[in-house]
């Protein structure tokens, strides 16, 4: 490896302070280190340095590129950003030397179209969700799974997620954890009105389609918590997975399910 792009969180005086170390170790070292970098191009490797939310911009950055993401959490030990500050330079040390493994990461492709032209179209490494804006109002939406009906129901909104994507908004929706190296796509209604809609996992191979049905009030689709278009009545969200995967380099002393543990607390120990 010869360049490293550093990702830094933004307005974050911890993340400045490690991007400004890591550049010295990195020139120690005789390589170059690329700050706040605009393209993959040439970059061996990325370094992001803040939290979950500051991986998922790098993630839209470098998909498809096989560039490998080194997460660095510098608040509480992250999702995504397995490894820790205390740990970075060690991690790199590994990395640098061949030392490492990836977890090559799903993405989505989410697609709005309004009257059969594309409105946008973006890829998401967690989630597209569909929520209502305005207080107290719901919104009526309709699921189709490659061509089959499956559902209209009212309620807060919809996500579909990556399994990657079901620790973050999905689990608080109360769906299920997916291993994040399975190859599949959760779909989780957000407090719907109907007792017996559930999250439902289905093969990545599909295609999911969200229509909404009725005027009711003003609706959003939001991409990684990050990007957002207003959603009309009658336009349709469109999810499919995505060509480009993502590859997370693997914290070299934690496993994802040590990663869950801690987070979630599991066990008390």
């Amino acid at each position: 490896m010869r360049r490293v792009g550093i990702v830094a969180k933004p307005d974050s005086k911890a993340a400045a302070d490690a991007a400004e170390r890591l550049e010295r170790w990195l020139a120690a070292r005789g390589l170059v280190a690329v700050r706040d970098p605009v393209s993959p191009d040439g970059l061996d490797l990325v370094v992001v340095l803040g939290g979950d939310g500051t991986l998922l911009a790098s993630a839209r950055l470098v998909a498809g590129r096989a560039v490998p993401i080194l997460g660095v959490n510098l608040g509480g030990l992250g999702f995504l950003t397995e490894v820790t500050a205390d740990e970075m330079l060690d991690t790199l040390e590994r990395v640098l030397a061949g030392d490492y493994t990836v977890s090559e990461r799903m993405l989505l492709t989410a697609r709005l179209t309004r009257g059969g032209e594309t409105v946008a179209e973006h890829t998401v490494l967690n989630d597209a969700v569909l929520t209502k804006v305005a207080l107290a109002r719901l919104v009526e939406l309709t699921v189709v799974v490659d061509g089959t009906p499956i559902t209209t129901f009212r309620g807060d909104g919809l996500i579909v997620a990556t399994p990657t994507g079901s620790t973050g908004y999905s689990l608080s929706a109360g769906g299920p954890i997916i291993h994040p190296e399975d190859r599949s796509i959760l779909i989780t209604p957000i407090a719907p009105h109907t007792l017996t809609l559930r999250p439902l996992v289905v093969p990545d191979s599909v295609a999911v389609a969200v229509t909404r049905t009725r005027d009711d009030g003003e609706v959003a689709l939001t991409l990684d918590g990050q990007i957002g278009y207003p959603v009309l009545p009658h336009d349709v969200v469109e999810v499919r997975r995505a060509a480009a995967t993502v590859p997370l380099v693997h914290s070299p002393v934690r496993s994802y399910f040590d990663v869950l543990r801690t987070k979630l607390k599991w066990g008390g120990q």
